[in-house]
């Protein structure tokens, strides 16, 4: 089975860094898709990664807790509620305009409810 979740790690980064050069091919996505699959195919991998400031810093109070800092949540919702709002001028659909507003107050209502705010971040030299 760590076969399949490297194969699959190393198809989506290879599609992921296409989709750097090609605008229409989404880059994150992929990116995404190929660090949790090679978390899941590589022990090696995911200590790797859980040893990171990245990881320390924003995300294993995520994955411990189901917690962040209010700094982590707003750092999160703030550029993402940016780049919805822009789609959301530059495309002329009003059934997507609302959708892309319907989108926005639940992620908002999702991270103030399911997500709880804490205090501070474990400090990372």
């Amino acid at each position: 089975m760590n076969i399949l979740w490297l194969i699959l790690g190393w198809l989506s980064l290879a599609i992921g860094s296409i989709g750097v050069v090609l605008p229409v091919l989404p880059t994150t996505p992929f990116l995404l898709v190929a660090s949790f699959s090679f978390a899941k195919g590589s022990d090696r991998f995911h200590r790797w990664f859980t040893g990171t400031k990245l990881y320390k810093k924003h995300l294993e109070n995520f994955v411990t807790d189901r917690a962040m800092t209010l700094k982590t949540k707003f750092g999160i919702l703030l550029p993402a509620s940016a780049m919805l709002i822009i789609a959301m001028l530059l495309v002329p659909s009003i059934h997507f305009r609302i959708f892309i507003v319907f989108l926005i107050i639940f992620k908002y209502v999702y991270f103030s409810t399911k997500i709880k705010t804490i205090k501070g971040a474990v400090e990372v030299d």
